[in-house]
Order: C-alpha cells, then sequence, then structure tokens
C-alpha cells in the first residue's frame, strides 16, 4: 500500500471574543483538515492548526509522503527530525502552532495521525488498538470556561468570578459536562484564584478543576497559586 495524494483543506471556524494569554482570539479560529489517500483505495484523515504557516510545512512534506507505505512512519519521522536540527522549543512567547522550531513536530504529528487512520482501516482495528490497545470505553469532555467579552454569542461577557460560575453553569445544563476547566493567565491570578474556588463552591468536589495559564505565570506565581488552591 503506498500513499498516492496528501490533499489538504483550509477551514475557518466562527470563534466568540475569547481571551487568553496570548490576548484576544481572532474571530474566526482557523484548522487544517488532511486527507491521504492511498493506492488500496483508503482515506485517513487529520486536523491541525490552521493558516498559510501549517499549510504551507504540510505542502513541502508532498514530495516525501506521496509515495510512502502509511506504516513506515519511523523513517519519516527520522527524516524530519534531521531537518528540525536543535533549537529553543519552549512556546512561552508564541502562539500555539506559530513555534518555527516546532514546525517539524506539528507537520509529523498531522501526517501521523492520517496514517495511523489508514492503518486502522486496513486491519480493520480502531485506532486504540493500533497505538497499544483501548483501556476505558468512555472519556470525559470537560466544559472549557474562558474569560472572554461580550459578543454575539450566548455566553455573554465573562470577566469575574461571577460570571464563570453562569458560564459553566449554561455549559453543564445545555451539555452535561463533569469536569470543568478554567482558561487562565489571563486576569490578576488572585481573581483566577477566586474563579476556581467559586466554581467550586458552585459545583462541589465531584467536579474535577482545572485552570491552564498557557505558560503566563511565573514560578514563583505558580507556586503560589498551587499553594492557594491546594
Amino acid at each position: 500500500m503506498r500513499i498516492t495524494e496528501l490533499v489538504l483543506h483550509s477551514i475557518a471556524i466562527s470563534d466568540p471574543p475569547l481571551r487568553s494569554s496570548y490576548g484576544l482570539h481572532a474571530p474566526f479560529a482557523l484548522r487544517t483538515v488532511i486527507e491521504l489517500k492511498t493506492d488500496d483505495g483508503l482515506t485517513g484523515i487529520a486536523e491541525t492548526y490552521g493558516g498559510d504557516g501549517p499549510r504551507a510545512a504540510l505542502e513541502a512534506m508532498k514530495p516525501r509522503v506521496v509515495g510512502m507505505d502509511p506504516f513506515q512512519l519511523a523513517g519519516l519521522w527520522r527524516d524530519m527530525e534531521r531537518m528540525a536540527g536543535a533549537g529553543e522549543r519552549t512556546q512561552t512567547y508564541l502562539v500555539p502552532g506559530e513555534n518555527p522550531a516546532d514546525q517539524y513536530a506539528r507537520t509529523f504529528a498531522a501526517i501521523e495521525i492520517a496514517c495511523l487512520d489508514v492503518i486502522g482501516k486496513a486491519v480493520g482495528k480502531p485506532v486504540c488498538d493500533v497505538i497499544g490497545g483501548r483501556v476505558r470505553d468512555g472519556v470525559s469532555f470537560s466544559a472549557y470556561l474562558f474569560y472572554k467579552h461580550g459578543g454575539n454569542d450566548p455566553w455573554g461577557e465573562v470577566l469575574d468570578p461571577t460570571s464563570c460560575v453562569r458560564e459553566c453553569r449554561q455549559m453543564i445544563d445545555q451539555y452535561g459536562f463533569r469536569e470543568i476547566k478554567l482558561k487562565g493567565g489571563v486576569l490578576d491570578p488572585d481573581i483566577e484564584i477566586a474563579t476556581i474556588r467559586a466554581l467550586r463552591e458552585a459545583f462541589g468536589p465531584t467536579y474535577p478543576l482545572r485552570i491552564d495559564p498557557n505558560c503566563a505565570w511565573s514560578v514563583d506565581t505558580s507556586v503560589r497559586v498551587g499553594r492557594e488552591l491546594k
């Protein structure tokens, strides 16, 4: 079996005025959908970061990928790792998907998932069994809370603990989430601490809580927040 085509689809998904440590989200979230087609008539699907840079990186790999056996992923990674070379891999000051030092790892991951999809179809197994085996029948999804400005959406402005609890209640009522994640690194850390405490008070200890500040805090701040929320 050989890959005969690598087809890329650029898409844009409407996004509310969400906040993260990187600033205000753009009105649209950009993604790239990958199709790998094989001479056996199988198609593998994956998705990754959108925009001109990630698409160009995938386009550049077409000569290496077309004609490849999708089972031979180790050789592809070896070649791409050589292209990457050494360098700083931190993402602290870069928007996700835009660190040039991570370009080859991101590009490989997108192609790898599409290949695994092909492999699963070829052997008649779900991908979870291809990469080690199913260990559970379901995985929880978290209510994913963002601080946000008011916009043309059902969530309203969320810039303090009270409105964040309201946002979370809307999500849980609508979708039945049983876990909660807050995208932090936006407001003063003390306000974000108060937000986590308000969520615990509102939903109780049976709802696991997470906070993700996107590398915005110093080590000292991270330790302080951890101790405050212990």
